[in-house]
C-alpha cells in the first residue's frame, strides 16, 4: 500500500465533494450537504482562498482528505488551523490515514510557529474520539459552540445598524 498525502491541487474538487457527501451521509445530515465542485474550486484556488485542503492516496485512489481553515489566537497573538472536515472513505479505514493527515496538519502549524490546531467531533463518533484522545487532543468542554444560519442569519443581518456614535 502506497501512501501520499499532499495539498488539493485544481481538478481535485470532484473528489473532495464526493467525501463531503461521503461525509455528511456518514453524519446523517446527507440533505443539508449542498456544497458543488463550482463552490469548492472558489474556495479553494479563489483570489483570496478561503479554504486549504489536502488529499490522502492510497495506491493513487482518494482515500481521505482533511479540508481546514486558518484562524486567529487573539491571546497568543498568532495564527492556528481549524480543521473544518477530516473524512477517511470507508475502505481505508484502519490504516492509520486519520492519524497522518493530523500529523501533517500539526507539522504546519509547528513550522510556521502557529499555535493550535482545533477541531470539533460529533458527541457519538466514538471511533474518531478515540483518536483525537490518542493523539493528545483534549475536549474544550468549557466552551459551547454556536452557529447561525439560514433564515436566523439572515434576520441576524437585516437587524438594527447601529453605528458607534449611535451607541
Amino acid at each position: 500500500m502506497t501512501v501520499n498525502i499532499r495539498r488539493a491541487r485544481p481538478g481535485d474538487e470532484a473528489d473532495l465533494v464526493a467525501m463531503v457527501r461521503e461525509l455528511a451521509e456518514f453524519e446523517h445530515a446527507a440533505e443539508e450537504c449542498t456544497v458543488t465542485e463550482t463552490q469548492l474550486r472558489e474556495a479553494l484556488f479563489g483570489d483570496p482562498p478561503t479554504v486549504q485542503a489536502h488529499v490522502a492516496e492510497v495506491d493513487g485512489q482518494p482515500a481521505a482528505m482533511a479540508l481546514w481553515f486558518y484562524n486567529f489566537s487573539t491571546w497568543d497573538g498568532v495564527a492556528g488551523i481549524y480543521l473544518e472536515d477530516l473524512f477517511v472513505r470507508p475502505a481505508f479505514r484502519r490504516h492509520g490515514l486519520a492519524r497522518t493527515l493530523l500529523s501533517t496538519l500539526a507539522r504546519e502549524c509547528v513550522d510556521k510557529g502557529y499555535s493550535r490546531l482545533t477541531w470539533a467531533v460529533l458527541d457519538w463518533n466514538s471511533n474518531a474520539i478515540a483518536l483525537y484522545d490518542a493523539v493528545g487532543g483534549r475536549p474544550q468542554s468549557e466552551w459551547i459552540t454556536y452557529r447561525v444560519s439560514g433564515e436566523e442569519l439572515s434576520a441576524l443581518a437585516a437587524g438594527p445598524q447601529t453605528s458607534p456614535s449611535e451607541l
